[in-house]
């Protein structure tokens, strides 16, 4: 089995489409793709795919072949990155990852717990969703992350860092909005906004099990990909969203948040890490995480 069957399968399993993943992710031409796919099955011994009406779908074995697959990619990348990285020891980098829209309150608390080693460290800061901050530890392209407790990310370890509640985002001129707080059974029968399972599987999570817990049912009538765009379909579809309490940083003047009255669905915020990753001054972070944790109290 080479790298280059998993690249495959991976690329197939997350298109549903063995055209799609042969024209836009692996540019090669589709007979090849499916001769490859097959010659994985037989050397496996069990069929990972199968055609149905929404196009491929992954069989038992497929989705744990999957799962799989995507962590032996990751550890490749991430063996790569090292060796990048000890080619080069005199150059000293540190990259923050964020959960968007997280470091409007973070990263002025986090440079000032970094102060000491700024003059001599060059800090790169991305802003990403939560399974791709998670993607990138595990790579070592990422040295800390503020993001989600990701499942299926070996190597990895979490600090709580605080249990954030999640609020209802409304347009401005919702019925709702005249409301200082929303109960459960306002949501009944709204139109939702919500996050596909793909790109923010922890807060789907929640949401979903609220809606279990409440008796209604939180499926999303329109999925956002990002934050900007849950505000936004709020906005147009005069629908509401359950989005954690960092979002209200973020709205217009066109939309407004209100709190869940009662015992409000509740998502954490932790402080990830590569436990292979040596660096100095992540040794040094993890250990004043109540200093920081304090000095986001303070600002808010």
């Amino acid at each position: 089995m080479e790298l280059r069957h998993l690249r495959y399968f991976v690329a197939v399993a997350e298109e549903g489409s063995v055209s799609l993943a042969a024209e836009r992710r692996l540019h090669t031409a589709q007979p090849s793709l499916s001769r490859q796919l097959r010659d994985l099955e037989l050397e496996i011994g069990a069929r990972l795919m199968t055609r149905g009406s929404r196009g491929i779908e992954l069989t038992a074995a497929g989705r744990v072949f999957l799962d799989h697959a995507r962590v032996a990619l990751l550890q490749v990348e991430a063996a790569a990155e090292a060796a990048r990285r000890a080619a080069q020891p005199a150059k000293f980098r540190f990259v923050v990852g964020f959960l968007t829209g997280i470091e409007m309150e973070w990263m002025s608390p986090l440079m000032a717990v970094l102060a000491d080693a700024l003059p001599t460290t060059e800090v790169t800061i991305v802003s990403q969703q939560s399974p791709d901050l998670a993607a990138g530890l595990m790579r070592n392209t990422i040295d800390v992350a503020f993001l989600r407790p990701e499942k299926n990310a070996p190597g990895l370890s979490f600090r709580l860092l605080r249990q954030e509640p999640l609020i209802v985002l409304l347009s401005a001129e919702h019925r709702l909005a005249q409301k200082t707080a929303i109960r459960p059974e306002d949501l009944r029968g709204e139109t939702l906004v919500g996050v596909p399972n793909s790109n923010s599987p922890a807060l789907r999570a929640v949401t979903d099990r609220y809606g279990r817990d409440i008796g209604i049912d939180l499926t999303p009538d329109h999925e956002a990909l990002n934050i900007a765009m849950a505000i936004s379909l709020v906005a147009s579809t005069n629908g509401v969203s359950l989005l954690p309490l960092y979002v209200r940083n973020m709205l217009p003047p066109s939309v407004v948040s209100r709190p869940i009255e009662g015992v409000a669905p509740t998502i954490d915020l932790v402080l990830g890490f590569n436990e292979a990753n040596g660096s100095p001054l992540l040794k040094s972070l993890l250990g004043r995480v109540d200093d920081l944790k304090f000095r986001v109290t303070e600002v808010n």
